[in-house]
């Protein structure tokens, strides 16, 4: 890991209509880390990560992008900081081919399947016709061809087997280990947990706990329990 700050959060508030979803967010992630955001339902986290890749504007604080000051609300600015968003509604293009799709992401296809190479023997088959995690392989696989310096994944779990979650996780410390820097949105916490560097947990808006994943590891419980202690 970098002491090359990619993603740096102060005091940071968002939210929609003027209104904050999060407020006072200080978080930080490394050229090289990997960094798991975790909380319950209406937490904020699908909010911060719009905010950080500009889809959603800032209501007060400091976001930087490799050392510069977000302008806020402009994703095409943040995609020319080579930043990527992957989100669970994967993005790819049902009609074409999964070769077209991957062509689409301007990266070589050969580094997208060295990612995933069972989409290998899918190159020629529309993308509409594969499975869920198939495409969310290949929605993943396209993004990380490219070779982005900050990469957001939000919730790329949802409705997937624990063995594509689990490939999903692998290839992005794949990538955090060329150097990427990955902001993680995860619901399931344990396979998240075993990849991510450092945690934090959001509950109400609100960062509740920071802390090395390691730590994490060695206390299974402790993020549960603020999930518990802070319900309403």
């Amino acid at each position: 890991m970098s002491d090359a700050v990619r993603i740096r959060l102060a005091g940071l508030n968002a939210g929609y209509n003027g209104q904050p979803v999060v407020s006072d967010l200080d978080l930080e992630v490394r050229e090289g880390e990997m960094h798991g955001l975790f909380g319950t339902n209406g937490a904020g986290k699908t909010t911060t990560l719009l905010t950080i890749a500009g889809a959603v504007k800032p209501l007060g604080g400091t976001l930087e992008l490799n050392g510069r000051k977000h302008p806020g609300s402009l994703y095409k600015a943040a995609k020319q900081e080579g930043l990527a968003l992957l989100t669970d509604d994967r993005g790819i293009f049902p009609p074409l081919s999964v070769r077209d799709n991957l062509r689409l992401g301007r990266g070589s296809i050969d580094r997208a399947i060295g990612f995933f190479p069972e989409l290998q023997e899918h190159l020629g088959r529309r993308a509409g016709l594969l499975s869920g995690g198939q495409q969310q392989m290949l929605a993943l696989a396209r993004i990380l061809a490219a070779e982005p310096r900050v990469i957001l994944a939000d919730e790329l779990s949802l409705g997937l087997a624990p063995l594509i979650v689990a490939r999903l996780v692998q290839a992005l410390r794949a990538a955090a280990d060329e150097g990427a820097a990955v902001l993680l949105v995860e619901q399931h916490v344990p396979v998240a947990l075993g990849a991510v560097d450092r945690a934090s947990v959001l509950v109400r808006g609100r960062i509740v706990l920071q802390e090395d994943a390691a730590e994490l590891r060695n206390s299974p419980n402790r993020i549960m329990d603020l999930y518990l202690t802070n319900a309403a």
